[in-house]
């Protein structure tokens, strides 16, 4: 059935993420995955050059990672996860990421998602500082242009105020401090813009009171929020600041754990390790909804010796399925070495960006780190101004890409990549020409 056809059948009957039926009135309907490629219900190939949701990390079309699902489905389809039950998928897949995880995390606790990860960060800070004797640390304070779920604790943790108005009001407790955002963020004279960005957090747990702050959690690299890079003393200092003043350090590495940014977890970058770190998306690249976070030793003796139950659950916990599919997973990226090849095709894309949009009167930045790079365009260079919201200069290069065969993301007016590890070099290089022709073809 034709795109056109599919689709009016969808809008009769769908609510889809992110929903508005103006936007959606010119979507895709897709029918087939090989590699970085999607092909809609006409036919037609394009490049996919967001992985999906930054989550197909070793392609579509993985014939082992069917088969694995179809084998777990035959023997156990589902087994519940809460205490009392376990499953074998389940035990091979917490030791193998105690295994590949930062040394001090070595227990685990597996959702279907992202948000239900934050969401289960959360609950385990309260718990932990509660277990403490210090139940007034119950703050979670987050960073402007993070993203971390749109579940409704998740979504105050959210950075992007777009996705508050219709929900208002948020859940009390969160704060925000500003993003480290090397192209945009002023630090004062005399200190690097790193050091003072992380000092936005001391800052922050003084105003709130430190007997308040439960935890800080943070993206390595944030991603939704338009591929946002920290300079190399940010994370540091921040590690420092979480010890100084007892709060617990939560990674969101949903979109960056097992290879994305070119190592398997991303402040491995940095030299630091996280109290808890979330993730999900590349765990099993998307083909089974799946995650999970991962805390230290000194949280899980804690949880253990007290003995009250932590009452956190969900149906879909160490889902077998999800397990066995992880577990393959994880054994394509150790195989091919996909961190590897995210950091090497990585350069690769970055190099050719900045060749060939570089000196562009409105390209302002064009960042990355490993296989997630972005365009950032403004209407003043020397300003970095932004265009005017109503220009939707990004949606339109983003129509315009899509045209050409190339189909992926905006934050405002900053074009996100984040393709598939197994994205050949004839694909990276035709990424670069299709967005420098859109480019060229709606701001001259």
């Amino acid at each position: 059935m034709p795109n056109q056809d599919l689709i009016a059948r969808d809008t009769a009957h769908l609510i889809h993420p992110l929903h508005s039926t103006a936007a959606h009135q010119g979507a895709r309907v897709w029918v087939k995955g090989h590699g970085a490629v999607l092909t809609d219900a006409d036919g037609r190939d394009y490049i996919d050059g967001l992985a999906g949701l930054w989550n197909v990390l070793a392609g579509h079309g993985r014939r082992e990672l069917a088969e694995a699902a179809r084998a777990q489905c035959e023997t156990l389809a589902y087994a519940s996860g809460y205490t009392g039950s376990s499953n074998e998928r389940a035990i091979e897949l917490g030791e193998h990421l105690a295994a590949l995880t930062y040394p001090s995390i070595n227990r685990f606790f597996f959702t279907s998602g992202g948000g239900e990860a934050t969401e289960s960060s959360i609950k385990m800070a309260r718990a932990y500082w509660k277990l403490c004797g210090r139940a007034d640390k119950t703050k979670v304070i987050s960073r402007i242009e993070g993203y971390h779920g749109v579940t409704l604790a998740a979504m105050s943790a959210t950075g992007l105020s777009a996705y508050w108005p219709l929900f208002e009001p948020r859940v009390p407790g969160f704060v925000h401090i500003p993003s480290p955002y090397p192209y945009r963020y002023d630090a004062p004279p005399g200190v690097s813009q790193g050091i003072a960005a992380a000092n936005e957090l001391e800052q922050a747990i003084l105003r709130e009171g430190a007997d308040t702050v439960a935890m800080f959690l943070a993206e390595p690299v944030q991603g939704a929020g338009g591929v946002i890079v920290p300079q190399d003393d940010y994370f540091p200092r921040i590690r420092e600041i979480c010890d100084q003043y007892d709060v617990l350090l939560v990674a969101d590495e949903v979109i960056t754990a097992f290879g994305r940014t070119g190592t398997l977890f991303a402040l491995d970058h940095w030299h630091i390790q996280p109290d808890i770190v979330q993730f999900a998306k590349a765990i099993t690249s998307g083909y089974i909804p799946f995650g999970g976070i991962g805390i230290n030793d000194t949280i899980a003796s804690t949880l253990d010796d007290d003995g009250r139950a932590w009452m956190h659950a969900y149906t879909y916990s160490a889902h077998p399925v999800g397990c066995a599919v992880a577990m393959r997973n994880l054994r394509i990226i150790e195989d091919e070495d996909l961190p590897g090849q995210c950091a090497e095709k990585g350069d690769r894309l970055l190099a050719a960006l900045r060749s060939a949009l570089g000196d562009h009167l409105h390209v302002g930045d064009i960042r990355g780190k490993g296989l997630m790079c972005a365009v950032e365009l403004v209407a003043d260079r020397a300003t970095k101004e932004s265009f005017p919201a109503g220009d939707k200069v990004g949606p339109r290069v983003r129509e315009a890409a899509a045209q050409g065969g190339l189909f992926s993301r905006v934050k405002a007016d900053t074009y996100v990549l984040a393709p598939a590890a197994v994205i050949t070099d004839d694909h990276l290089d035709r990424t670069v020409e299709i967005l420098r022709d859109s480019i060229r073809a709606v701001l001259g």
